[in-house]
């Protein structure tokens, strides 16, 4: 062989071995482990930050052991303009590659909000108020927001209390707080519809906002799950025996937010268009966020010919249900009497 054919093999080899020995280093960077200081850290890639910008915010945390490597594969391999925005939770054992992957992909923390069931609207935007990874785009006035809140989902005029399903909600870090009220009340009209649809025949209930109304009633009446289908089915014989439903958390919802705590039979007469002592029927909205388990019971209440119930005070949250008034007369005085009992023994 030539001199000359020695030497351009020998060019030949030597670059092969250096595209062998720079794939090897940069194989061996994106395998290289993050350095994470506590175990675990969180990293925020905002809307429109280059890959660049990115990788400045990794190299100033000392993230990245080779942070050239990273940009160099990001770029080669076409990922670099394929990152997606959001927050990601960089897991001990999380390697160079498994990061640009997670980026790519856009495996996001994913953020959870429990509406609990019961709740007010009040209650809810309070909640809502406190995440502080939402958007907070909403109301600060939560006393009047019931009145206006629909307007922003295009349902003006329809009052806020009750159209939101309780349920656990998942988001993304930037997310607004009515992105997730919107996906509650889209829940709660597909719910109440789904159930509306498959309800008993004979309830006294001409459409299924009433139904609504009522579940809301039942839902702040027991938080015992067997009980619900037994008051939704008192309930529903008062209507239909045409007497008023006398229910207190009615009048409490229409006293608001200068309800002490205590009330009082001065409270009771106090007319209100909540006041289901002093008016027949149903309230004019609902009073409270009832649960997919209220709005069913409601929809299938048990039979049986109670007409009053008043709490055990036995501590388990229980009913008794009576079918004459004279029984009922005698639960309220068992009532009160485990009342005295119960404060005599602490």
């Amino acid at each position: 062989m030539s001199r000359m054919g020695k030497g351009l093999a020998l060019l030949l080899l030597l670059a092969g071995l250096g595209i062998i020995t720079t794939v090897f280093l940069l194989n061996r960077a994106m395998n290289a482990r993050l350095s994470l200081a506590e175990g675990s850290e969180v990293l925020w890639v905002s809307p429109g930050l280059s890959l660049a910008g990115l990788v400045r915010e990794l190299e100033r945390r000392e993230i990245l052991c080779c942070p050239r490597a990273f940009t160099l594969i990001a770029r080669i391999s076409g990922d670099a303009t394929r990152i997606k925005a959001g927050e990601y939770l960089l897991a001990v054992g999380m390697t160079a590659d498994d990061l640009l992957q997670a980026l790519v992909q856009g495996d996001v923390i994913k953020h959870s909000f429990t509406i609990i069931e019961g709740w007010t609207v009040r209650e809810l935007l309070q909640a809502l108020a406190t995440e502080e990874a939402l958007e907070q785009d909403m109301l600060e006035n939560y006393d009047s927001a019931a009145e206006s809140l629909m307007d922003r989902f295009g349902e003006s005029g329809l009052h806020a209390e009750g159209q939101f399903l309780p349920e656990t909600y998942q988001f993304v870090r930037g997310e607004r707080v009515s992105d997730v009220l919107r996906r509650a009340h889209v829940d709660l009209l597909e719910q109440l519809e789904q159930a509306w649809q498959g309800r008993e025949s004979g309830l006294p209930f001409d459409t299924s906002y009433e139904a609504l109304v009522l579940a809301s009633i039942v839902e702040k009446e027991t938080a015992l799950a067997a009980e619900r289908p037994v008051i939704a089915g008192v309930f529903v014989r008062r209507l239909q025996h045409r007497m008023r439903l006398q229910t207190d958390p009615t009048v409490i919802y229409g006293l608001g937010p200068k309800f002490d705590g205590n009330l009082t039979r001065q409270h009771l007469d106090t007319d209100t268009p909540y006041n289901t002592y002093t008016r027949a029927g149903l309230p004019p909205t609902p009073i409270a966020l009832p649960g997919a388990r209220a709005i069913a019971a409601v929809m299938h209440p048990e039979p049986g010919n109670a007409l009053y119930f008043v709490a055990t005070g036995a501590g388990d949250g229980g009913h008794h249900f009576s079918a004459t008034l004279e029984e009922h007369n005698q639960a309220v005085q068992d009532y009160l009497r485990q009342l005295r009992q119960n404060r005599n023994n602490p």
